[in-house]
């Protein structure tokens, strides 16, 4: 029997991925390759191959990027207008950051960062709320307030890079140097990929949690920065004068920050699973997923750090590996995630007991990152406290 016309079934097949992007999206990609291309003409002659190959390479990442997590393609112009205003306001002269008023107090790197670390504290302070009476609002304000972290945290970091060569073109790098920039680059990462999961699962329950870890990198931060005056910059060590740690350190923190991540979704977890704030926490389902997907991004990006921080082994020291304390210690970090998901992907491992994991794999992960440095010694003791 002929199915009338009326009841056959007709088939839609879904757009391709480029055509689903907008005028935005093109506009974003343009914006990108403008200023890529800009900066291959103005400071070409001052870059090697491979800083060049990085550069042409950011354009297709940040704009894959913009492109699926929409807040980056006004994030980047943000940033980039802030540090550009900053930079015109210090007229090439490093003194003028003492001088002029919005240097002084919001523009210059350690204004910045100073704002970013009252920003984080408040956002901390807000999630807490919203979480304590379930109230929207304050979620939303800790929300609103994490992103006027970010915000000025990087604006920070990009001001620090021409600071730098302020002091002296032999001294300018870009500022993943030293515990002081790594402890904002892990928090404005850690923030970010939380902004990112707030966003994909539509639940700001979460932040509460996340914001404590990084508060308390924060509240490090700062009392580093009053106690070894760690916000000065410094010249380049010889051994991380390379290409490689504009790739290595951030891929690294990039790990770092989602192992983090992960943790206090598991806590979250921990207490939900244990009759707790029931009422105030996303599913088990989306906890579980959050932490999977922190831990597996944070895995792929710390596995690429580690190739990367090999190779830069061998043209710094001549082998690609020496059982340094410092490479020991991100191999332990490597095994335990890697561990973590080969259970989650041939068992099946969730619940508690996956919690519990991630939770005590951030106790691992913070001694890599900062109990080396305070206790050991070996070839990475320019990061030493």
């Amino acid at each position: 029997m002929e199915l009338s016309q009326s009841t056959t079934p007709t088939y839609t097949q879904a757009p391709g991925y480029f055509k689903r992007l907008g005028l935005l999206d093109w506009l974003f990609a343009a914006g990108l390759l403008a200023a890529a291309l800009y900066a291959l003409n103005r400071f070409g002659n001052y870059m090697d191959v491979y800083e060049k190959g990085i550069l042409l390479g950011a354009v297709p990442t940040f704009a894959a990027l913009g492109w699926h997590w929409k807040p980056v393609r006004w994030l980047m112009p943000l940033v980039a207008l802030l540090a550009l205003w900053a930079i015109s306001l210090y007229g090439g002269e490093l003194d003028m950051g003492t001088k002029k008023f919005l240097l002084r107090n919001m523009l210059s790197s350690q204004s910045a960062i100073l704002w970013m670390s009252v920003m984080f504290f408040l956002s901390t302070l807000f999630y807490g709320i919203g979480l304590a009476t379930r109230s929207a609002t304050g979620a939303t304000i800790g929300s609103k307030l994490c992103w006027t972290a970010v915000v000025l945290g990087l604006t920070g970091l990009m001001v620090r890079w021409y600071e730098s060569y302020l002091i002296g073109t032999d001294v300018g790098h870009i500022p993943v140097s030293n515990l002081y920039e790594v402890f904002i680059l892990f928090s404005l990462i850690t923030a970010m990929f939380y902004l990112y999961f707030e966003q994909r699962y539509a639940t700001r329950q979460m932040g509460a949690f996340v914001l404590l870890v990084i508060s308390a990198a924060i509240g490090f931060l700062l009392w580093y920065t009053v106690s070894r005056d760690a916000s000065d910059i410094q010249p380049l060590v010889p051994a991380l004068q390379s290409w490689w740690m504009k790739i290595h350190v951030p891929a690294n923190f990039i790990g770092y920050g989602n192992f983090a991540l992960a943790a206090m979704v598991a806590a979250a977890y921990l207490l939900k699973s244990s009759g707790k704030l029931v009422d105030r926490l996303p599913s088990l389902e989306v906890l579980d997923d959050v932490m999977y997907k922190a831990i597996s991004a944070g895995f792929a990006f710390f596995t690429i750090a580690t190739i990367l921080g090999a190779l830069w082994a061998a043209e710094a020291w001549g082998g690609y590996w020496s059982w340094d304390p410092k490479e020991t210690w991100a191999l332990i970090v490597w095994l335990n995630y890697a561990a973590w998901l080969h259970m989650r992907l041939m068992t099946g491992l969730r619940g508690r007991a996956a919690a519990w994991w991630a939770l005590t794999g951030l106790i691992v992960t913070t001694f890599a990152f900062l109990g080396v440095n305070m206790f050991l010694s070996g070839l990475h003791s320019y990061g030493k406290l």
